[in-house]
């Protein structure tokens, strides 16, 4: 059974046993099992003399917490015995029905199981993991966040990410300013663009995809020129894309003939990461 106070190997009282001499009164030491005597509150100390139970201050008196010295002196081969409980405090403890706060550090090796798992600032596990049925949202120590509903898998950019829903993400995306000199608008997983040259510029993301058969959308646009003059924007002639780059180009002349920088470049990434 639990024990509160000592280890089980020694209980929760403690037994001295003497054999006593002619006319000894005072005890200390070891007992005839060889167990120092020793106590820390009298007021748990029991004191017998062949087996009747001693009175306090009338038959003995016990102050030094080593010893216990009778007021008469006892017969050759009394038995003299202590019985010593131990003294513990479970004042600092958490209640198990109305709950509380640790200050310190908790351990578990175990499981820990709970229907709400808070934190004030963070929650910190090489991995957390909800999971109720086939829906689960795990967060692995490296950052990279997954959620799962039955067939379907999200997992956050970084690290080995991929996605595989039917629906799809964009996984890059960039609109530039192609006059003058070229420059961000803004973007997403958008490391670089290169200005080549009038109307050719390559856009480089950050994140790689997982191969070069991705798919891009493009649109541009101009105040320049007139009606008949439609910007366009497409892959650049002769060029093949990377996992990470693409390179574009761009005009507005009507026949087609020559290329054009424009105030307005859109590209943007479909499929997987690697």
């Amino acid at each position: 059974m639990p024990y509160i106070g000592k280890s089980p190997e020694f209980g929760v009282r403690s037994r001295f046993i003497f054999a006593a001499t002619s006319s000894q009164t005072s005890f200390s030491g070891s007992d005839a099992n060889g167990i120092t005597l020793k106590y820390v509150d009298t007021a748990y100390l029991d004191v017998f003399q062949n087996g009747v139970l001693l009175k306090a201050g009338t038959d003995y008196t016990a102050t030094t917490g080593t010893s216990v010295v009778l007021t008469t002196g006892a017969s050759t081969d009394d038995v003299v015995s202590m019985l010593v409980y131990d003294v513990f405090n479970v004042a600092d403890t958490v209640s198990a029905s109305s709950g509380g706060s640790f200050s310190g550090a908790v351990a578990v090796t175990g499981t820990l199981t709970g229907t709400t798992v808070k934190g004030t600032t963070s929650l910190q596990s090489p991995l957390i993991e909800f999971t109720d049925g086939d829906d689960a949202i795990a967060i692995a120590d490296a950052g990279i966040i997954t959620i799962k509903n039955a067939s379907s898998v999200i997992t956050s950019e970084g690290g080995a990410v991929t996605t595989n829903i039917t629906q799809g993400l964009a996984k890059c995306w960039c609109c530039l300013n192609g006059s003058s000199t070229a420059a961000i608008r803004d973007s997403f997983n958008t490391a670089s663009i290169t200005d080549n040259a009038t109307g050719d510029y390559t856009v480089t993301a950050t994140n790689a995809m997982s191969n070069i058969n991705y798919a891009k959308a493009s649109h541009s646009g101009t105040s320049a020129g007139s009606d008949g003059n439609v910007p366009v924007v497409g892959g650049r002639r002769g060029q093949t894309q990377t996992t990470t780059a693409v390179r574009l180009a761009t005009n507005f002349n009507a026949d087609g003939t020559s290329l054009s920088d424009l105030t307005e470049v859109n590209i943007v990434y479909l499929g997987d990461l690697a």
